[in-house]
Order: C-alpha cells, then sequence, then structure tokens
C-alpha cells in the first residue's frame, strides 16, 4: 500500500470516528459513544471535563431534557503521525428545548469545533483527549405552534428503535 493511500484510508477512518460520536450523542446510544474513545480518555466540553464514563453518565442526565438534538458536521482536517492524529471538526449543533408553559419552545444552536487528539490501538482509531470550542451560540424561539416529532413523516427515536438502526437496509 502506498504512503497517500495510508493517509487517506487513515484520514477515513478518523473523520468516521467523529461522525459516530455526533450519531451516538444524538441517538443516546451509549455504547457507541464509548467506542469513539480510549478508555482513559479526556473529554474537555467546557461545562464537562473528565473521563469517559463520567462523560457519558452527565449526558444520560443532560440529554433527556432536550426534546432533541442535531449535530452537523463540515470541515474536517486531520492530521497523521503513524498511530498517533489531531482532527479539528467544524460542527453545528441544534438542541431543541420543548415548550413550557413559561416559554415557547427554542432551538439552542451552536457551532462548535471539536479538536481531537486520537490514537490507532489495534488497528482501531479513537479520541484520546477532545476539547470542545465554543465559537458561538444563540437561542431561536419556534414560531408558530409546535409540530410533533414526525407530524409530516416518519418519526426518529433518540435510540435504537431509530429507523437508522435497521439492518439490512431494504
Amino acid at each position: 500500500m502506498t504512503d497517500g493511500l495510508r493517509r487517506l484510508l487513515d484520514e477515513a477512518a478518523i473523520k468516521e470516528v467523529h461522525l459516530r460520536y455526533c450519531r451516538a450523542v444524538d441517538r443516546m446510544d451509549w455504547d457507541l459513544l464509548r467506542s469513539c474513545y480510549h478508555p482513559e480518555a479526556v473529554d474537555d466540553h467546557g461545562s464537562f471535563v473528565g473521563g469517559v464514563e463520567e462523560f457519558v453518565a452527565w449526558l444520560a442526565r443532560m440529554l433527556p431534557l432536550l426534546a432533541s438534538t442535531t449535530h452537523f458536521t463540515a470541515n474536517q482536517l486531520v492530521e497523521v503521525d503513524g498511530d498517533r492524529a489531531w482532527m479539528e471538526s467544524y460542527t453545528r449543533a441544534y438542541h431543541r428545548i420543548a415548550a413550557t408553559a413559561e416559554a415557547p419552545a427554542a432551538d439552542y444552536v451552536l457551532n462548535l469545533r471539536y479538536v481531537d487528539q486520537l490514537e490507532r490501538r489495534d488497528g482501531r482509531w479513537r479520541v484520546l483527549e477532545r476539547v470542545v470550542v465554543h465559537d458561538s451560540e444563540r437561542f431561536d424561539p419556534v414560531a408558530g405552534a409546535p409540530v410533533e416529532p414526525g407530524a409530516n413523516g416518519r418519526p426518529g427515536a433518540r435510540d435504537r428503535t431509530d429507523p437508522s438502526y435497521r439492518r439490512p437496509l431494504p
């Protein structure tokens, strides 16, 4: 295998770690989330800094308070040096806050950058250290009457009952 091909394959595998992370958070799939990190990894989300199991427990408490989350990843810059790598992933995250008697529904929108140190072990890339940078944040009130998820199509689920978990595909 050429060096160029090896680099491209490594970059694809590293980028896929971040995409799995986004899916894990949006579907609240804690096993998938754990698979993105080495056991001794440290995640620094600003309001949370700690190990993988503490991070999973923190998200398991926080995410059910939201109606939904959706992460979109755009630019991803990867630098590989043997079995170690650095990646910066630009992400827009939407966190839907359900309406209450006191306030309408709102989207908490964040422009984030995930700055990761990764390591390949036993042929698998995983995050060793993550710092989440908040470039901007805003709250967008949801105008009009609330529409239930799936009212105009197939509803998603924040667990393994979501249609994306069906295998094989029809």
